[in-house]
């Protein structure tokens, strides 16, 4: 089996909800598994992590894990048009995989939520893409052959998913916004099987 590991941060269950809908994307490719993960929050400055793992929802990611996936997609809210502390945090805490390059050459890819509108979809994304870079993953976004891309009145970007989840964060995700959650998880397990059979 492939393994395409979707690590995500949500505080709402927006950015939850988006990667349950990547995973299930991923696993309509033959032969891939997805592996549904989460990072502890960070409030203060530290890490809130009083046990092993989170009282509910999916586990937290382990190192074993992202040294041996196939692929790695990783989804945050938005915070100031940038990715969640959480996720910089976890993030940050990779240079044992950047040494050993265990991540290099493997496909990538991100999603976000936003509270408004203009609120920084794009910019997350791309924060979330530079580590990747560093670790020499490759990058994959949602091509223009979607066309949920051209018809979206909310999220979806060709750098990634998105959802608008509103001043509430009570917007559910929409038809579209859903199918390009479900696409960039395709695309990248689709990617990685090309990959490792080459």
């Amino acid at each position: 089996m492939y393994k395409v590991l979707v690590v995500f941060y949500s505080m709402h269950g927006n950015t939850a909800a988006m990667a349950r809908l990547v995973a299930r994307g991923a696993e309509q490719v033959d032969g891939v598994e997805a592996l549904l993960r989460t990072v502890p929050r960070v409030s203060d400055g530290n890490l809130d992590q009083p046990g092993a793992v989170p009282e509910a929802g999916p586990p937290y990611v382990s190192t074993e894990e992202l040294r041996t996936c196939d692929a790695l997609i990783l989804g945050s809210p938005t915070r100031f048009g940038n990715m969640a502390a959480a996720m910089k945090y976890f993030l940050d805490g990779t240079g044992g995989e950047w040494f050993s390059g265990v991540l290099t050459g493997k496909p990538a890819a991100v999603f976000t939520s936003t509270a408004s509108l203009h609120g920084g979809q794009e910019s997350t994304l791309l924060s979330m893409m530079l580590p990747l870079l560093h670790h020499g993953m490759l990058l994959l976004g949602i091509p223009y052959s979607e066309t949920g891309l051209n018809l979206t009145t909310a999220g979806g970007t060709p750098y990634g998913a998105s959802h608008w989840a509103g001043a509430n964060s009570d917007r559910a995700i929409d038809t579209i916004e859903a199918e390009l959650c479900r696409a960039l998880g395709r695309r990248v397990a689709e990617t990685a099987i090309k990959l490792r059979g080459s």
